[in-house]
């Protein structure tokens, strides 16, 4: 899965250069903005200078048909300059759009790539700020942030130009104030940037906040914590509109002492340029056409700070955007790997030890584990709880790495075949099925988004749940609601077999497939699991002993690591670990 822009140079460029690289597909909406946004800033600039022109020769001349030949020349420049400002908001924003989605694209590439460690340590609802809420800020700033800056400039210095024309005196008085104006910018922007990066990292806990509570519905209802609940989201809630408000604190410092600085050198022009007129110094018309002027200059620094407050709302998101675009997936294919076509399925641990933190000092969950898994047989793994049954079996696909030793399948190290290849031959199913919210039918199919309708049915069949659907008034499609709410447990496991039937692999992963089921429901969906297991490398973790008694050897594995293999008759015989647990399960 490719992403919109190289992610190595993530590593190398600076932000801005990275933010730029986005506009390559659209450079001709780029060009489009930009050559809009310089008519409306010089008809902007032409208005005050033609007024002048116009009220300082037409009308003392009495030249009237001249004199509204201008007004109406100026009345059709600003309906062009309507349409421009259209082109600027629509296609500036469809720019921006563009530009928002394919980040959202990339990061949602990216994040797809990343390891279970990862999503071990981050929060869901603080991922989808990212890809959400954060993304649009960027949109403002892709369409905006040039066409303010080049708007901004190009009005600067032709009102300045302008105003040192009309008169050199006032002229120097605004030039002098644009220092001023620049400074207060400067000093006001680190602090509007730190006020947005702390609103978005506290939207992100919000929103984690939020998908948690709404995750756990059901679970505070059953233990009556609603209020509790309520109480801690409160109090997010509250921590948030305080980030809020700092921000909109510092945003009000910087406007209001933008505006203030703004206003008061209007009134200072208008006072100067009055004093002048008593003087003889100046005309009437000039200091008209000066006013209008000083508007124009006011214009800009007014885009200049709202380019200011878009840069650090936007940047602060393309600055998180990048923060997840940098992390690496700790497991990725080597050099040279290699594609695996359907395997035999034979599965040796060799010395295989592992830990869920990386740290030297950290607790083994499994310590230098040597097994066998023949190929075509069904293996099941047994054992108290925390023992690493499930640990072992994610290490097949690679979801994590092994700390030490070798796993190979077929006699080749998972390390050093393709992981699309090596989970293509793979099939898992899990005692906590996820459905999407969507119909019965792109559920199943999900297992091969490449099978037909047909292929689909076949594989509800062989887990035993076509029946069920066609019963449904909608069959095929019926929408099972989010996580499968609608169906019940059963029936959501049959639909994983269905999955795992329809994809078809050699190696079959069983996670405590049945241990949250009843036993009238487990007995019928043993027979699916049986015949889903046929032919293939099976591993099946069990609770219940009553399911795995006929599989062909049975592993027994704790925090010691593997205490007994063999077949179950044998380890009976044995009267060890095993014969234990088969003890404590049947008094």
């Amino acid at each position: 899965m490719k992403t919109t822009v190289d992610e190595s140079l993530f590593d190398r460029e600076r932000p801005l250069s990275l933010f730029v690289r986005y506009y390559r597909y659209d450079v001709h909406l780029f060009v489009l903005d930009m050559i809009c946004a310089l008519l409306i800033a010089a008809i902007d600039l032409t208005f005050p200078m033609v007024t002048r022109y116009a009220l300082s020769n037409y009308l003392p001349e009495k030249k009237y048909e001249a004199f509204f030949l201008v007004i109406g020349a100026m009345a059709a420049a600003f309906v062009l300059r309507g349409l421009m400002q259209f082109v600027v908001t629509y296609w500036g924003h469809l720019m921006g759009a563009n530009i928002e989605m394919r980040m959202r694209y990339d990061l949602f590439s990216h994040i797809q790539k990343l390891s279970f460690p990862f999503f071990d340590r981050t929060r869901t609802g603080s991922l989808m700020s990212r890809i959400l809420p954060e993304l649009f800020d960027i949109t403002e700033l892709a369409h905006h942030g040039p066409e303010e800056l080049l708007i901004s400039v190009v009005s600067l210095i032709g009102a300045t130009v302008a105003l040192f024309m009309i008169n050199v005196k006032l002229g120097l008085i605004l030039a002098l104030s644009a220092p001023l104006l620049i400074v207060i910018a400067i000093l006001l922007r680190k602090k509007l940037s730190d006020a947005s990066r702390r609103l978005k990292e506290s939207t992100a806990e919000i929103n984690s906040e939020i998908e948690s509570c709404i995750s756990g519905v059901r679970l505070s209802m059953a233990f009556g914590n609603e209020e509790r609940q309520t109480e801690k989201f409160q109090n997010k809630s509250w921590l948030y509109r305080v980030a809020k408000g700092r921000y909109y604190r510092t945003m009000a410092v910087f406007h209001s002492s933008m505006e203030s600085v703004l206003s008061v050198l209007s009134v200072f022009a208008i006072a100067a340029g009055g004093f002048w007129i008593m003087k003889d110094e100046l005309s009437i018309v000039d200091l008209v056409a000066f006013t209008l002027y000083v508007s124009v200059f006011a214009a800009p620094i007014r885009r200049i700070a709202f380019f200011t407050e878009i840069y650090q709302s936007g940047m602060a998101g393309f600055l998180r955007f990048i923060e997840i675009m940098k992390v690496k997936p700790d497991i990725v294919n080597r050099d040279n790997a290699i594609a695996m076509d359907r395997v035999a399925g034979e599965i040796t641990f060799t010395g295989v030890s592992f830990s869920y933190s990386r740290e030297e000092s950290a607790d083994m969950i499994l310590s230098d584990i040597n097994l066998v898994i023949p190929a075509g047989k069904t293996t099941a793994v047994v054992g108290p709880s925390g023992g690493g049954k499930t640990t072992l079996c994610h290490l097949i696909p690679r979801f994590y790495e092994t700390r030490s030793g070798s796993i190979k399948i077929d006699g080749t190290d998972i390390r050093d075949i393709e992981i699309a290849s090596l989970r293509k031959n793979i099939g898992i199913v899990q005692q906590d099925v996820y459905l999407f919210a969507e119909s019965i039918m792109e559920n199943i199919r999900f297992g091969n988004p490449d099978a037909d309708d047909e292929a689909i049915l076949e594989a509800s069949r062989k887990a035993e749940m076509h029946d069920y659907i066609m019963s449904l008034p909608d069959g095929y499609q019926t929408v099972v609601g989010e996580r499968g709410v609608t169906l019940s447990g059963g029936q959501k496991q049959r639909i994983s077999l269905a999955r795992v039937f329809l994809k078809n692999p050699p190696i079959l992963i069983l996670d405590e497939a049945t241990s949250a089921l009843d036993t009238v429901t487990e007995n019928k969906i043993k027979s699916s699991i049986e015949r889903l297991a046929k032919g293939r490398t099976s591993v099946i973790i069990a609770h219940r002993l009553s399911t795995i008694q006929m599989a062909d050897q049975i592993v027994y594995l704790s925090e010691k690591g593997i205490e007994e293999i063999g077949s179950h008759d044998d380890l009976m015989n044995l009267q060890g670990p095993y014969w234990r647990l088969q003890k404590m399960q049947s008094e």
